[in-house]
C-alpha cells in the first residue's frame, strides 16, 4: 500500500525503513524524502553492454556477467583474508580477488549469476579483477537483466540492492513531484522536468538518459547556489549607502610614483577595474585572482590610495600574523611615501600599543589597518570604514568576512587569492562577486625546478640544502604533521584514492630534531607551525628573514604570501598529502630572488600510481591555473582550496569540470532573475524560494533578522 507523505517528511515515513535502516540512512545525510530523492547514483551497471570474459581486453574496464563456478577464502598471512570468485560464461573463465572482505563468501554462492565491473588483468593464466564492484544479479543461475542497474552510495548497515528497493517505492509513492524550476527556463534551456529527471537518473532507459537526467539535478543545484548567494548580497545591502571613492586625487598619484616599479598591462587592468568598481555608486564585491607572485598587494595599494583620497579608512586582513605583518613591511614605505596613515594589529600586538591604534582608528586619525582576526574585536572600531580587503578570503568562514564588513556599511570589498582557482569553481564558490585575474608574474625571479623523489633518495635533498645554505642561500622543508602525537587526518590534503601507502607521515617536530642531530648538525635550523603563538611565530620568521636561520622546517603556515627572496631551496616531505594549488604555493616560496630555486617533493608511491602521475604534473608545468584546472578533475571542489568553508558550499551533484557549461548558465541565470526580483518575493518565484532555503539555508540567516 502507497503511504502518503510529504518532501520534507521524515525517511522513516518511506517503505522499507524504519529501525536501522532509518539509522543507516541518516549517517548518509539522508534524512528527508527529498533527500534520498536526490540521492543520486554513483555509478551504473550497464546490462545492454555486457562483455563476454573471452573479449575482455587487458587494462579495459568491463562489466562481466557470469556464473560463480567456485568461491575460496585464502589466509596467505595472519589478517590478510582474500576472496576468490571464479567466474565462467560461455566463452571463458575470469577470477575476481576481494581483499580482506571475508563476508563476500558468505553473499556469493556457486550457481549464483554476478555482475563484475572493473579493469581486467591477467596473471597466473587467468584473466582477473582486483576487488570490482560486484553484485549478484540473481541467485542459482538465472538470467541476467538487460537493463541500466543504478549503484547507489551505501554505507554500513544498508546494501545496495536494499538502498535500490528503498528508492523504488519511493518514487512510486512520492516521484510525481512540482517542478519548481519555471517551465520557460527548463524548456528554454533544454532541460527535462523534474519528475522525469528523478526517474531517470535513478532508474535510466540509458546511461546516456542517466547523464541527461543528472545534468538537470545538476543545474538545479548550481542555479540554487547562484541564488542563495545574490539574495544575501541583497539583503546585506538593503539600505546600504554606498561610498562613492576619489580614484584621481593627490594621494593616488604619489603612491604610483612610490612604487618601485611600474605596474604591468594585467595589473593596470585589475587595478582600473577596481577602482571603477569604487568610484561608481554601487557597493564593490570584486575577487583578485592571481598566481603565486602575480603582484597582487601592488594592486591593493592602488586601491588603498583611493581611500586616502577620499578622507575614509580601510582595513587589509591576512590569514595569519606573519602574512599581515608582511603586507606592513612591504607596503608600510610605499603609503608613507604617499603620506598615507597606516598600523598593525595582530595578537602579539602589545597591550599599551594596540589601544593607542585602537584609538587613532576610532578617532579618523589612521586611514589603513592592517592585521589578522584581530580586526574583529570589539575593541577595534573604525571613524569611516570604506573599502575591506580580505587576503586569501577562504581561509576565513562566511561570519568572519561579514562581520569585518559591519564595521563599516556600504564597505567596498576587494577579496584576493594567490591560489588559482578555475573559472568555473570561482563562479560557483564565489559566484556573487565581480573577477580580475593576474596571470604573468611582472618579475619572474631565476626560476624553479621542481623533481620528485623517493624517500630512499633524500640524500639528494639533503645535499641541495646543504648546497643552498653553502652557496649564502636558505632552505625550506616542509612537514604535513606538526608532531607525532598528530593523528594526521586533519592534514591529509587529499582523498586516501589519491595518496601513496607510504607509512605514516613525518612531523615537523621530530624533523627538525632529526636534522639538528645528524643531518646538518653545522647549520642553524628552526621551526614554524601554526600550533605556535603569533609572538613565536613572528620570531621564528624574523631570524629567517635576517639570515640566522639558515633552514626553516614548517607546515603550511608559510604556503601564502611569505617572501624571503634569499630561499633557494625547498624539501617538500610526504607530498603525497598536499594537494596541487598546496605545493604549488609552496614551491612559490623560493627561486624569487636572483638565484634559481629548487624543489624536492618526497613521495613513497610507485611510478605509475596515481599520487606520483599526480606530483609529475607539477615537474611538468609552472602555470597555477593548469595545475588547478588538473586538480578540480581529480578532486572535489571544496579540497582543491583546502577548505570546507563555513557555512559554506558543499556540491553533491555537480561536476564542475564536466558541467563547465552549467556553472556558466546558472550564472547567468541567476543574475537575471535576481536582477528583477533580489530577494524572490515574487509569486512567480516562490516555489524556486523554498527551493534555494532549502538547500542552501545557511546563506538565509540574515534574512531572518531582517
Amino acid at each position: 500500500m502507497q503511504r502518503t507523505c510529504a518532501l520534507s517528511d521524515s525517511v522513516s515515513r518511506l517503505r522499507y525503513v524504519s529501525g536501522a535502516r532509518q539509522a543507516a540512512l541518516e549517517r548518509l545525510g539522508v534524512r528527508r524524502v527529498r533527500d534520498l530523492l536526490l540521492h543520486v547514483p554513483h555509478r551504473y551497471l550497464d546490462f545492454t553492454r555486457v562483455t563476454k570474459i573471452a573479449y575482455a581486453d587487458v587494462g579495459q574496464e568491463v562489466t562481466v556477467v557470469a556464473r560463480v563456478d567456485r568461491v575460496s577464502l585464502k589466509r596467505p598471512r595472519p589478517r590478510m583474508q582474500i576472496v576468490e570468485l571464479s567466474v565462467i560464461d560461455d566463452t571463458g573463465v575470469l577470477v575476481a580477488s576481494f581483499f580482506r572482505q571475508p563476508w563476500i563468501a558468505e553473499q556469493v554462492k556457486a550457481g549464483d549469476t554476478v555482475a563484475l565491473s572493473g579493469r581486467v588483468e591477467f596473471s597466473y593464466g587467468f584473466k582477473r579483477m582486483k576487488s570490482p564492484f560486484h553484485e549478484v544479479v540473481s541467485s542459482g543461475g538465472g538470467a541476467a537483466y538487460a537493463r541500466v542497474l543504478p549503484v547507489h552510495p551505501v554505507g554500513e548497515g544498508l546494501s545496495v540492492p536494499w538502498m535500490r528497493r528503498i528508492v523504488s517505492a519511493a518514487l512510486c509513492d512520492v516521484g510525481d513531484v512540482c517542478d519548481w524550476l519555471p517551465a520557460s527556463l527548463s524548456s528554454g534551456r533544454g532541460l527535462m522536468t523534474l519528475a522525469r529527471a528523478l526517474r531517470e537518473v535513478h532508474f535510466p532507459a540509458s546511461v546516456a538518459s542517466a547523464e541527461r537526467a543528472r545534468r538537470r539535478l545538476a543545474y538545479d543545484e548550481l542555479l540554487c547556489l547562484q541564488l542563495a548567494l545574490l539574495t544575501r548580497r541583497s539583503v546585506e545591502l538593503a539600505g546600504v549607502e554606498p561610498s562613492t571613492h576619489v580614484t584621481d586625487g593627490p594621494h593616488m598619484e604619489a603612491l604610483l610614483r612610490a612604487l618601485p616599479f611600474s605596474l604591468t598591462d594585467e595589473q593596470r587592468t585589475a587595478a582600473d577595474e577596481i577602482l571603477a568598481d569604487m568610484a561608481a555608486p554601487h557597493v564593490m564585491n570584486r575577487l583578485l585572482l592571481g598566481d603565486v607572485g602575480t603582484g597582487k598587494t601592488a594592486v591593493a595599494a592602488v586601491a588603498l590610495a583611493a581611500v586616502a583620497d577620499t578622507g575614509t579608512q580601510a582595513a587589509v586582513m591576512a590569514p595569519t600574523s606573519v602574512l599581515a605583518r608582511q603586507y606592513a613591511e612591504k607596503l608600510g614605505p610605499v603609503l608613507d611615501a604617499a603620506r598615507v596613515s597606516w598600523a598593525l594589529v595582530t595578537g602579539a600586538t602589545p597591550t599599551d600599543e594596540r589601544a593607542l591604534t585602537a584609538l587613532a582608528c576610532e578617532r579618523g586619525e589612521l586611514c589603513v589597518l592592517f592585521g589578522t582576526t584581530a580586526l574583529l574585536s570589539e575593541d577595534i572600531a573604525f571613524s569611516a570604514l570604506s573599502l575591506v580587503v580580505i587576503d586569501e578570503q577562504h581561509r576565513f568562514g562566511v561570519d568572519q568576512r561579514a562581520a569585518l564588513r559591519r564595521k563599516g556599511a556600504g564597505a567596498d570589498l576587494l577579496a584576493m587569492t594567490a591560489t588559482p582557482i578555475p573559472r568555473t569553481l570561482a563562479l560557483s564558490i564565489y559566484g556573487d562577486v565581480s573577477l580580475s585575474t593576474i596571470r604573468r608574474r611582472p618579475r619572474a625571479g631565476a626560476g624553479v625546478t621542481t623533481r620528485v623523489i623517493t624517500p630512499d633518495s633524500l640524500d639528494l635533498a639533503w645535499g641541495a640544502v646543504r648546497d643552498a645554505v653553502a652557496a649564502g642561500h636558505q632552505a625550506y622543508v616542509i612537514c604535513p604533521l606538526v608532531d607525532s602525537d598528530d593523528d594526521g587526518s586533519a592534514l591529509d590534503d587529499v582523498p586516501e584514492a589519491l595518496r601513496s601507502t607510504g607509512g605514516r607521515p613525518r612531523s615537523a617536530v621530530a624533523t627538525l630534531d632529526e636534522l639538528r642531530g645528524q643531518i646538518i648538525p653545522d647549520i642553524p635550523c628552526d621551526l614554524l607551525t601554526g600550533r605556535m603563538t603569533a609572538g613565536e611565530k613572528d620570531l621564528a620568521m624574523e631570524r629567517f628573514r635576517s639570515g640566522a636561520t639558515k633552514v626553516l622546517v614548517a607546515t603550511t603556515v608559510v604556503e601564502v604570501g611569505v617572501d624571503v627572496p634569499n630561499a633557494t631551496a625547498m624539501v617538500v616531505l610526504d607530498a603525497d598529502r598536499f594537494g596541487l594549488a598546496t605545493l604549488h604555493q609552496l614551491r612559490g616560496r623560493v627561486g624569487r630572488g636572483d638565484a634559481p630555486g629548487t624543489v624536492l617533493l618526497s613521495c613513497a608511491a610507485k611510478r605509475d600510481s596515481r599520487a606520483r602521475q599526480r606530483l609529475a604534473a607539477l615537474e611538468a608545468t609552472s602555470d597555477g591555473f593548469e595545475l588547478a584546472e588538473l586538480d578540480l578533475r581529480l578532486r572535489h571542489e571544496g579540497e582543491v582550496l583546502g577548505y570546507r568553508q563555513s557555512g559554506g558550499v558543499s556540491l553533491e551533484i555537480s561536476d564542475l569540470e564536466a558541467d563547465a557549461d552549467l556553472v556558466e548558465l546558472a550564472h547567468a541565470d541567476a543574475r537575471a532573475i535576481a536582477a528583477d526580483d533580489p530577494r524572490l518575493a515574487a509569486p512567480a518565484h516562490r516555489a524556486m524560494a523554498i527551493e534555494v532555503r532549502d538547500r542552501f539555508g545557511a546563506y538565509f540567516e540574515e534574512l531572518e533578522r531582517a
